[in-house]
């Protein structure tokens, strides 16, 4: 005899109160519930199947399940059940499956036969089963062209437990010590010993993390040596362990949920020994599509090469003019020592504020490109004396001159006769003093109030006094001189940057005029070492700070589609700035 789906869980069969519908509904439903002890009372082998339920619902968990008898065969004294099972949990998982069970009638009474199938047909005795997650592969972060910028590796952990070691702990540490060193200097049999030192009693101590290449190079050597355990995980890391100093790690943190999927899950049965018996559901993982940064990873890596032999910190940034997009940040080793200085530093910008003097003069109207300046060695203002970097003189030339040779004696009078508001304001139209909320990075343009008093307006129209600027805000005046206004960098697809003060854009005439005059400085002035490089504009600076015996190098500029900044700390001069400006821009 065949009963069809329409049979309830609470209701009573048409076989009446002793009918296997009734014990078959009533088990379900049961352990739809969660009363295991009710369902193995309906069972043959009460002790064994609550044990059997009791395991397999704490394995799973569920949120909750669902179930209903679809069909019960009855022949003499046996019946054959088909029921629908239904679990649920969070993130709408939910596992769907027909089980089946037996009934014997003994004496007039019914039950369920029990065995470990009535769960799920293919769990077999002395199984239990498991829940299983399938994290889905980190999707990669590329370039603006689609190269990989960070794409997924196996990250291995190395931990050491001392009290495993035991009397062997000395050579443990040294075969560690061997092994690791050369791939990471900073780890040593004197290092690790010190971690040990500091590391609470009971506690293994993490001596390296490392890339699954690296950790593949060192297996054979430390694999098997005692109180040593591994650990592994999934990361992000981009090609060249040194890329990107400043950038790479940022950007990792900021896309750290965007790139990991949604999560795959598995149930599987288990054997007695805990290993995996049999597949019973798998919902594959879905991937994130891959995440685009805007930067270029050829122009990073000709940032870094550029800087790789500069003595002391050195900082590139470089960003599209049109668009805002970041296209490198770039630090070297002594730089990285001081933070992030390429995008937070705060230094005197020297020469090339001379741009935002340039700006404000053009916009009174005290100057033109063409118009004769004077350009002594050295002048004074209120006793302050203000030297032409070694003293040179020009005597009376264009104000395109005074620019492209940088006279600090024709910018000093030019910003005392502005209007004390002007030198701020024309910063500000140019980037400095701007300020943005950058998704993933933090970011510092600078500060262009020169103070009261005539000398501290003369000092601020060549960079000095109180003017302070990064890279990335002298970077931003370049492409606003590129563009004809600043820009809204910019770097990751998608990511939208606040920007809370932003100036208006400067007047397209007061644009053109700067443009002559950065030129002017490439082909007839401070930095005709780029003439042979293209169309590049630029400016140098030579920026005094402490004591002023000492000072840094910058060229800002732009050729084509980047715009850039240069800063060499303790460079004493702007030509070292304007050579490496030089390699980034040849390796392009």
């Amino acid at each position: 005899m065949l009963l069809v789906a329409a049979l309830g869980l609470s209701g009573c069969g048409v076989f009446g109160s002793d009918g296997p519908d009734e014990v078959a509904s009533a088990f379900v439903a049961a352990f739809a519930e969660g009363d295991t002890a009710r369902a193995a009372e309906l069972t043959d082998s009460p002790d064994a199947a609550r044990r059997g339920l009791d395991a397999v619902r704490s394995a799973l968990e569920p949120q909750g399940m669902d179930a209903e008898v679809v069909a019960v065969r009855e022949r003499g004294e046996t019946a054959e059940v088909a029921y629908e099972l239904s679990w649920r949990w969070a993130r709408d998982r939910r596992w769907e499956y027909e089980g089946r069970a037996t009934l014997r009638s003994v004496g007039g009474e019914w039950s369920v036969a029990w065995q470990p199938s009535v769960v799920h047909p293919r769990l077999g005795q002395g199984e239990t089963v498991a829940l299983r997650t399938d994290p889905p592969a980190l999707a990669p972060v590329l370039d603006r062209d689609g190269a990989e910028l960070l794409r997924p590796d196996k990250v291995v952990s190395v931990l050491l437990h001392p009290d495993e070691a035991g009397e062997r702990l000395d050579d443990v540490v040294a075969a560690l010590g061997q092994a690791l060193e050369p791939l990471d200097a900073g780890i040593s049999e004197r290092s690790i010993t010190r971690g040990l030192e500091e590391t609470e009693d009971g506690e293994p101590y993490v001596v390296a993390a490392l890339r699954s290449a690296d950790y593949g190079a060192v297996e054979e050597e430390i694999y098997e040596l005692p109180g040593v355990r591994f650990t592994s995980r999934q990361r992000l890391l981009s090609r060249d362990r040194d890329l990107g100093s400043q950038l790479v790690p940022a950007i990792r943190a900021a896309v750290a949920e965007q790139v990991e999927g949604k999560a795959g899950w598995r149930v599987v049965t288990l054997g007695p020994q805990g290993a995996e018996v049999d597949q019973l559901h798998r919902t594959p993982p879905e991937p994130a599509e891959a995440v685009r940064s805007t930067v270029s990873l050829r122009a990073q890596q000709s940032a870094e090469a550029a800087l790789a032999d500069v003595d002391g910190a050195g900082a590139i940034v470089a960003l599209r003019p049109d668009s805002g997009d970041i296209l490198a940040v770039a630090q070297n080793e002594d730089a990285d020592d001081e933070g992030a200085i390429a995008l937070t530093g705060r230094y005197p910008p020297g020469s090339t504020f001379k741009i935002v003097t340039a700006a404000a003069a053009l916009d009174e109207g005290l100057v033109s490109v063409d118009e004769k300046v004077d350009c002594p060695a050295t002048t004074v203002i209120e006793n302050r004396l203000i030297p032409n970097d070694g003293e040179f003189e020009l005597g009376t030339v264009p104000f395109r001159a005074a620019f492209a040779r940088s006279c600090n004696t024709t910018f000093a009078h030019l910003a005392t006769d502005l209007p004390a508001e002007s030198v701020t304001e024309a910063a500000l139209r140019l980037g400095i003093g701007a300020d943005f909320v950058v998704p993933g990075i933090t970011t510092v343009t600078g500060s262009a109030e020169p103070g009261d008093g005539v000398v501290a307006r003369a000092e601020a129209g060549f960079g000095q006094g109180t003017m302070l600027a990064s890279p990335f805000g002298m970077a931003l005046v370049a492409a606003t001189v590129a563009h004809g206004s600043t820009p809204v960098p910019t770097l990751l697809d998608g990511a939208r940057t606040e920007a809370t003060v932003r100036g208006e854009a400067p007047p397209a005439g007061v644009v053109d005029s700067l443009r002559e005059l950065m030129r002017a400085v490439v082909t007839d002035g401070s930095a005709a070492a780029l003439r042979d490089l293209g169309d590049v504009h630029g400016k140098t600076g030579t920026a005094q700070y402490g004591d002023g015996s000492r000072a840094h190098g910058w060229f800002v500029g732009y050729r084509d589609d980047v715009a850039f900044a240069v800063l060499l700390v303790g460079a004493d001069s702007s030509g070292p700035a304007v050579s490496v400006a030089g390699e980034f821009l040849r390796g392009l």
